[in-house]
C-alpha cells in the first residue's frame, strides 16, 4: 500500500509538473509550482533514504546473496532513459523507489539465518568432596552459533560451540531438496541411528552418547526420504569430523560427540592419551522407522538402525566395527514413551583391553562390545506461570550390560524437569548412576557405587 500511494503522489506530481512546463497547457499560479517542486523535493529526499538505509543494510550484514547493490539498482533501473525522461519520466521513478523499497527488505531479511544459544549451569556433585563442600558450583557452559537457511535452492545447516576448555564443530552441511519427500546433504552432517533427534529427555542424553550412539556427527553424504509413513535415511561417511586418524586438528579428544580414537592397549590407564591411534573409515548407515498416526492423540513409530565401517590406523585397516538398534516411540496427548535396544561391536586384528574414546577435551575407555537398552517417559504440561510456558516432566533410564572384559554394568537414571519460558529453557537433572562418564565413572568402570549428581542448566536460545 505504501508503495501504491507513493508512486501515485509521483505520478501526478510529475504529470503536474510536465503540464506547468508544456506552452500549450493552462497557466499555473507560483504558488503552485512552489506546491510542486515542494512535493519533488520531499520524493528526491524519500530516494535518498532509501539508498541510505539499503547501503547500511549491506555494510552491516555479510552479502551472501547475488542480489545487486543499490546503486546497481538504480542505475538497471533508468539505464535506459534518456536524462531529461529520468526527471519526467513518472513510471520509472515511481519504479526506482519501488526497487529500493524492494532491495531494503531483501536486505533486512537475509537468506542464511543466525541463531545460538549462551548456557550456565550449576552442579552439585556427591563423588567431588570439594564441590560437596562448598555447596556444588556454579559455572559458564558454552556458548553457540547457529547457521541455518538457504541461497536459492541450496540449504546450508551449521553449528559451533565455544566451551570454557575447548571449542569444536557440531555439524556443518549443505542440502538439496530433489522432491518433496526426498533431501541430499553433504559435509558434517548427523548419522541416522535409533530413536530421533535424541534418545532422551534430559540434558545427559542417554548412555548411547558415551559410546558415540546417539547426536553423533561425521562427513559425509545423507540421503533423506520423509512422509506421513516412512522415515528412510542412507549415509556413507568417509571419516569422523575431523578427518579421520590423520586429521590436521591440534587436539583429536576436543570434539561435541564422542568417537572411537584408538585402541586400549593392556597395561594403559583408563583416560590415557592412546599409544595406538586409529579412527573409522568408509562406514554406511541405514535407518528405517514406521509411523502411525493411532488417533487424533496418539501415534507410534516403530524402527531399526545399522552401521557397518572400518578402523584404520592411518596405514591399514585394522578391524571392523558395527551397531545395530530396535526402537519404538509411543505418544499419546502429553504423554511420550520411548524405548531402544542396542548393541555394538568393535573387531579389532590386536589383543585389547576396549577401544579408546575422545570428548570433551578427554579419552575415556569403553568396551569393545557391549548391550545398550534405554526407557524414558516425559510428560508435557503447558503452564502459564509468569514467563513460563511449558513444564515437561522426564525419566530416562539407560543400563549397559554384557560389557566384555568388564563384569559390572553401567546404569543411568536421569529424573528431571525442562522448564520453557521465552528464550530460557532450563534442565534440572537429578542423576544417580554408576561406571557412567561425567557422574563419577567411566563406561569401562568395574564400581558396583552408585554416584549423585544435581544438575541445573540454564540456556537462552535466540
Amino acid at each position: 500500500m505504501k508503495k501504491q500511494l507513493l508512486a501515485l503522489c509521483i505520478s501526478a506530481s510529475l504529470s503536474a509538473s510536465a503540464l506547468a512546463q508544456d506552452s500549450s497547457s493552462e497557466a499555473v499560479t507560483a504558488e503552485q509550482v512552489q506546491a510542486l517542486l515542494q512535493q519533488m523535493q520531499a520524493l528526491q529526499q524519500r530516494v535518498s533514504e532509501l539508498e541510505a538505509q539499503l547501503k547500511e543494510q549491506q555494510e552491516s550484514e555479510p552479502q551472501v546473496a547475488t542480489a545487486p547493490t543499490a546503486s546497481e539498482s538504480s542505475s538497471a533501473s533508468t539505464a535506459e532513459l534518456e536524462p531529461r525522461k529520468r526527471i519526467n519520466s513518472s513510471p520509472a521513478l515511481a519504479a526506482r523507489v519501488e526497487k529500493l523499497e524492494d532491495d531494503v527488505e531483501a536486505a533486512e531479511n537475509a537468506p542464511i539465518s543466525i541463531g545460538g544459544a549462551v548456557r550456565t549451569q550449576y552442579v552439585w556433585a556427591d563423588y567431588d568432596d570439594a564441590n560437596t563442600d562448598r555447596g556444588g558450583d556454579f559455572d559458564f557452559d558454552l556458548i553457540r552459533l547457529d547457521y541455518s537457511g538457504s541461497i536459492g535452492d541450496v540449504i546450508l545447516s551449521a553449528q559451533y560451540r565455544w566451551f570454557q576448555y575447548m571449542e569444536s564443530l557440531q555439524h556443518a552441511w549443505v542440502g538439496y531438496n530433489f522432491t518433496e519427500n526426498w533431501q541430499g546433504q553433504l559435509g558434517i552432517t548427523k548419522v541416522p541411528f535409533g530413536i530421533t533427534p535424541y534418545n532422551s529427555n534430559s540434558y545427559f542424553f542417554s548412555s548411547n552418547f558415551y559410546v558415540g550412539l546417539e547426536d553423533d556427527h561425521d562427513a559425509g553424504v545423507k540421503l533423506r526420504y520423509r512422509d506421513t509413513d516412512w522415515d528412510l535415511d542412507f549415509a556413507f561417511f568417509k571419516n569422523d569430523e575431523q578427518g579421520g586418524i590423520d586429521g590436521s586438528v591440534s587436539a583429536r579428544e576436543d570434539r561435541y560427540a564422542y568417537d572411537p580414537l584408538g585402541v586400549r592397549l593392556s597395561g594403559e590407564g583408563i583416560y590415557d592419551t592412546p599409544t595406538l591411534a586409529v579412527g573409522e573409515t568408509n562406514s554406511i548407515a541405514v535407518r528405517a522407522a514406521r509411523k502411525y498416526a493411532l488417533s487424533d492423540i496418539s501415534s507410534f513409530e516403530i524402527g531399526l538402525s545399522g552401521q557397518l565401517g572400518k578402523m584404520n590406523d592411518g596405514v591399514d585397516d585394522v578391524g571392523d566395527r558395527s551397531a545395530y538398534a530396535l526402537h519404538g516411540v509411543y505418544t499419546y496427548g502429553r504423554w511420550t514413551f520411548m524405548g531402544q535396544a542396542t548393541q555394538y561391536e568393535y573387531d579389532m586384528d590386536m589383543a585389547n583391553d576396549g577401544i579408546v574414546v575422545g570428548a570433551y577435551a578427554f579419552y575415556d575407555t569403553i568396551p569393545n562390545k557391549a548391550n545398550l537398552y534405554t526407557a524414558n517417559i516425559a510428560y508435557s504440561l503447558p503452564v502459564k506461570i509468569g514467563p513460563i510456558t511449558n513444564l515437561t516432566f522426564y525419566n530416562d533410564l539407560s543400563v549397559m550390560t554384557n560389557k566384555r572384559g568388564y563384569d559390572e554394568d553401567t546404569v543411568m537414571n536421569v529424573l528431571g524437569m525442562a522448564i520453557s519460558a521465552g528464550g530460557l529453557y532450563t534442565y534440572v537433572d537429578f542423576v544417580k548412576a554408576k561406571n557412567q562418564p561425567f557422574i563419577g565413572g567411566t563406561m569401562a568402570g568395574d564400581s558396583d557405587d552408585f554416584e549423585t549428581r544435581f544438575n541445573i542448566n540454564i540456556g537462552y536460545y535466540f
